[in-house]
């Protein structure tokens, strides 16, 4: 029977090894899977995919009010040859830049790349910048602007108007409106916006970045304001439903307060994505702006993040939880090794 120990001595051996490699490469493949599920929620920016119809970009030839112009400014907006100024660091100024060429993307990634700059102190200026997707062109240009508008707003607002607010700014919220919903200035739109996130964006040395995706009814919007390369997510929300055939664009506006307002780039990535028969017969320029909450925004009142506490899971959440379900089994894996190793001894005295 000596021949059948050393077989089990042996198998108890492989079994400890071949544990710890299975629990290595079980770790290295949940680590792998984190990374490509957060970093795939933002597209690399692959050129191929980029849409330069609805993009703006140095040194910016499709600006101007020609008939061939993809782009036209309004107001105070300055177009130079490494930014596009929407309003000076003066006061009581509007400007805006809008995108003439109407999207018909059904999933799209809009990365914007701006700087928010001046020389007021702290909460003394203002009063930040908007970014749509909208039915029409707004006119006057601003945070707000049009208050009953169609469509997707992304308010980069640096002022609280709202004295009462325990926010802090600068704050980046978004507000899906079917013309029904009206801003409320008073309140910084807090009664109507999905979710939002504090992000210091003013003065900083660098750019900084906001990337808007949306795709299969899902909005998703982060934000890299330190200059590292990675994204930090702000707003995720389903059940947002957007139609096609709306126009990009951009506004900002000064009042008492000021700041320069920057844009250096909209870049626009089509992003390709399977639709059901169903929804690819569906008239998506029929389509009426709406989201579908579990909660009213109004919700959002008693939050002082200003985001939903029903939030879903973000990729570290998932990770976390895959590696507690893994260090469980390697666990229950070493415990059976000693339990089959104890059997063996005791099996021993017995030959």
């Amino acid at each position: 029977m000596a021949p059948d120990i050393k077989r089990s001595s042996a198998f108890l051996r492989f079994s400890s090894g071949g544990v710890c490699r299975m629990c290595h490469r079980v770790f290295l493949l949940l680590w792998l899977l984190h990374f490509s599920s957060v970093y795939s929620d933002i597209t690399d920016g692959n050129a191929e995919h980029l849409k330069r119809e609805h993009s703006l970009i140095k040194p910016y030839q499709g600006v101007g009010t020609s008939p061939s112009s993809q782009w036209d400014f309004k107001g105070s907006t300055l177009v130079t040859s490494q930014y596009i100024r929407l309003t000076p660091d003066e006061r009581s100024k509007q400007g805006s830049i809008w995108n003439t060429v109407p999207c018909y993307l059904k999933d799209w990634e809009m990365h914007v790349q701006f700087k928010v700059h001046g020389s007021g102190k702290k909460n003394l200026h203002g009063d930040g910048i908007a970014i749509w997707y909208t039915k029409q062109q707004l006119h006057p240009a601003g945070p707000g602007s049009n208050d009953n508008f169609h469509g997707l707003a992304i308010f980069i607002d640096t002022y609280p108007n709202d004295e009462a607010s325990d926010r802090s700014f600068p704050y980046i919220s978004a507000m899906v409106s079917n013309g029904s919903l009206a801003y409320d200035h008073g309140k910084d739109g807090r009664s109507t916006e999905l979710g939002g996130c504090s992000a210091e964006i003013r003065n900083r040395d660098h750019d900084t970045y906001l990337a808007i995706r949306y795709s299969k009814g899902r909005l998703t919007i982060m934000v890299d304001v330190d200059d590292r390369n990675e994204w930090k997510e702000c707003i995720d929300i389903g059940g947002v439903r957007l139609p096609t055939g709306y126009h990009f664009g951009a506004s900002a506006a000064t009042g008492d307060l000021s700041d320069n307002h920057d844009i250096i780039s909209m870049k626009m990535y089509q992003l390709m994505v399977e639709h059901t028969p169903e929804e690819d017969s569906q008239d998506w320029t029929k389509i009426e702006p709406s989201v579908s909450l579990l909660k009213s925004p109004k919700d959002n009142i008693d939050d002082p993040t200003g985001n939903f506490r029903s939030s879903p899971l973000t990729g570290w959440k998932v990770f976390l939880l895959l590696l507690c379900a893994l260090l469980g089994i390697v666990v229950c894996a070493v415990v059976g090794a000693v339990v089959f190793q104890k059997r063996q001894e005791r099996n021993k005295r017995f030959y």
